[in-house]
């Protein structure tokens, strides 16, 4: 074990792990690793190795041939916080996933000959290097630490709307519009606000790349980050180049007019090596995937196949389209794919085999939901009260909540939980709407505030935000079906999955049985699967999946049907309160021009 420490804590990483070739899409596994391989069957197990960062930490995860964890850790990472700025380091980052492999295997007992491959999961989060590859602040503070701008970072949100202005055919791939979640607008505002960080920039990569460059040094980019996050068209290997032509948008990958129109065609010079060029790219059908994916991408690979084996082995049933993954942590998104390329309004994509070789994927998502949830428990004036009876069970603050909950059902004598929030409504946009009305400026909203400052009115407005956050799912689901799609199942994994109160909201509303997973980190399960597909231990990422997912709990929908009555009716209430916030906005946009 030892050594498989020394190996993932050197400088010199990129000597021991995963090699990714560029020139064949393939990977190229360190002798050490080759040698782990052709005598597998001499080994007591075989492990696969899935790295997942995300927000708050760096979790590292072991699973064996059957797709069970066999241990896990995580160690936190910091971040910074200043009004719409959110930063953070990958010095810190890179220091916090050595730290959680470290623990991992040591917990787990996993030798480093057991572990034959790895994959790197991460937040969509901007990475700032120059050619040495040591970080540049993309800060206002000027620390050289802050090298990275937090996927739900609203900076640039002016320069999103600047560059949604141009219509540029481009944006039909991300839902009609970029977000300022994405890359190019926070790519926009560095060059307008921070000139020296700039010109010294080398590289501009998504995290998860970037860690698969730190490990490798190889800067190979992945399809997933660069098709969903930066208007890559992950389709253009299906069509022969013209390079003339790069407004031909079914024969092109990096469109340069785009970036020359919105004011970053420095970007694309040098053969687009600030962004990333490519050769060959990773997730097709048959090759090994040695790149990295998008924490919610790998939450999909490793969830997708969960299915149970009863009731569940219909046509219909089996059919890959059919389903909706939803990967619920500090935000939550809301993964489909199709045969078929599917234009959503207000909902990203499609992107073709971003997630799922030879699949187009759809990307739902809401940009604050376990974060919202801490914000308004944590905000409330019981919450230390709350906090502390709950460390003293042994219990989280959700789970005092949820029995307050369960208590006020038999007091109150309502007929089922959800009629608990009769009078309250919350529209979830506390930091904007991602789709699918694809809103940065939507601002969040309750109605039904008292002068009650008890626990129990706190438990209210945590299930009416669980309530409003199902809601928001349901608002995807009918954009997406309504648009093509066929979803009829979801599946759930995460941190908020754990919660088996939101999880039943979720199936009340939407109207859909949800999936649990057997094991619950699926994100770090999908990116051991990179690696497992990576070691040529199973031919395709499809049969690795097939192999790997499998299904927990089943929860449907109370058949009660006033249960659904109560939530349509919510559902519209729902809908018309952004409807009144539009109006509202509108009116008082009015009143400023008039002064």
């Amino acid at each position: 074990m030892k050594s498989a420490l020394r190996t993932l804590s050197s400088s010199a990483i990129s000597d021991k792990a995963l090699l990714l070739s560029p020139s064949a899409g393939r990977v190229r596994l360190p002798a050490s690793i080759e040698m782990a391989s052709a005598t597998a069957k001499n080994l007591p197990r075989t492990v696969f190795l899935g790295v997942d960062v995300g927000t708050g930490s760096a979790r590292a995860g072991l699973f064996n041939q059957e797709g069970r964890l066999l241990g896990s850790s995580s160690s936190p990472i910091q971040i910074w916080k200043e009004g719409d700025c959110i930063e953070q380091s990958s010095t810190d980052i890179w220091h916090a996933v050595c730290a959680a492999v470290k623990t991992a295997c040591s917990l787990a007992d996993v030798t480093a000959e057991e572990v034959v491959g790895l994959g790197f999961a991460a937040t969509c989060s901007l990475v700032a290097v120059d050619a040495d590859g040591s970080p540049v602040s993309v800060s206002f503070s000027g620390d050289e630490r802050r090298n990275i701008i937090v996927w739900m970072d609203h900076r640039a949100v002016k320069q999103a709307e600047r560059i949604n202005s141009r219509s540029s055919p481009v944006l039909q791939y991300c839902g009609g519009s970029v977000s300022p979640e994405m890359q190019a607008p926070k790519l926009l505002w560095v060059k307008e606000n921070l000139k020296e960080s700039w010109s010294v920039a080398f590289r501009w990569m998504d995290l998860s790349d970037w860690l698969a460059y730190r490990a490798t040094g190889d800067d190979t980019r992945s399809l997933c980050t660069t098709s969903c996050k930066w208007t890559y068209l992950g389709h253009a290997h299906m069509q022969s180049v013209n390079e003339k032509d790069s407004r031909n948008m079914e024969a092109c990958g990096w469109d340069d007019d785009f970036w020359e129109e919105i004011g970053l065609g420095d970007v694309v010079e040098g053969n687009h090596a600030k962004i990333g060029h490519f050769q060959e790219l990773g997730l097709l059908t048959g090759t090994p995937v040695g790149t990295s994916l998008i924490d919610a991408h790998a939450g999909g690979v490793g969830v997708m196949n969960s299915l149970p084996d009863a009731d569940f082995q219909s046509a219909d049933k089996t059919d890959i389209s059919r389903r909706l993954v939803l990967v619920c942590g500090t935000s939550t998104c809301h993964m489909a794919v199709s045969k078929d390329r599917l234009f959503i309004p207000g909902v990203w994509g499609p992107f073709w085999s971003a997630m799922i070789p030879e699949y187009w994927l759809t990307e739902g998502g809401q940009s604050a939901t376990g974060a919202l949830l801490d914000y308004i428990v944590e905000n409330h004036v019981v919450a230390p009260l709350l906090a502390n009876r709950a460390a003293s069970q042994g219990k989280s603050v959700y789970e005092l909540l949820n029995n307050i909950l369960e208590s006020m059902v038999q007091e109150l004598e309502v007929p089922f939980l959800a009629a608990l929030t009769e009078e309250i409504h919350v529209l979830p946009d506390f930091h904007g709407n991602r789709s699918p009305v694809a809103d940065a400026n939507s601002k969040g909203m309750v109605c039904g505030l008292t002068l009650d400052r008890s626990e129990r009115q706190l438990a209210l407005l945590y299930l009416a935000t669980v309530q409003g956050i199902a809601y928001g799912t349901r608002h995807i689901v009918e954009q997406c079906n309504s648009h093509g799609h066929k979803i009829d199942t979801l599946l759930a994994c995460g941190g908020l999955a754990k919660n088996l109160l939101y999880i039943q909201e979720h199936a009340n509303i939407v109207g859909f049985p949800v999936i649990l997973p057997r094991e619950n980190e699926s994100v770090l399960l999908g990116s051991a699967i990179l690696g497992a597909v990576a070691a040529k231990k199973y031919p395709t990422l499809h049969d690795a999946m097939s192999v790997l997912n499998a299904a927990g709990q089943v929860i449907n929908p109370l058949e009660d049907p006033r249960v659904k009555k109560y939530h349509d009716v919510k559902y519209r209430i729902f809908r018309s309160l952004y409807e009144q916030q539009l109006s509202y906005r509108s009116m008082m946009a009015e009143a400023m021009q008039q002064q």
